[in-house]
């Protein structure tokens, strides 16, 4: 049995209905008595979800910005260690240089006290 296929006249038919149908239930909606109340409740229910988000959305502002502020604290933290190791490595630099002075001049101070000893004897 071959399936029926509507033609253009039947479906242009059915669509004017169908439209009609929701016209119709659109118009018995607006004179109902309740229906003011009903779209009062839902605004009223919007602007709270609004609210909400609104609110969220500040808090996660806030939040991005208290994990800059301690990122920044942070690199800040790391950098006045760094430049603290710096300066500690660069006074052991400079202590190390200063003993090595001292011990030259230790050594030099004995070898001339060797060589004077060395000339008195001749």
């Amino acid at each position: 049995m071959k399936k029926f296929q509507p033609g253009f006249a039947e479906r242009q038919q059915e669509s004017s209905k169908a439209k009609q149908a929701l016209l119709n239930k659109a118009k018995e909606a607006s004179k109902d008595p309740n229906a003011a109340a009903r779209h009062e409740a839902r605004r009223e229910i919007a602007i709270a979800r609004e609210a909400r988000q609104a609110e969220r959305k500040a808090e996660r502002r806030a939040e991005k910005e208290r994990k800059a502020l301690a990122q920044a604290e942070a690199e800040a933290a790391r950098l006045a260690a760094e430049q603290a190791e710096q300066e500690r490595l660069a006074a052991e630099a400079a202590a190390a240089e200063a003993a090595k002075k001292e011990l030259l001049a230790a050594q030099k101070a004995e070898r001339d006290r060797r060589y004077a000893a060395r000339k008195a004897r001749r």
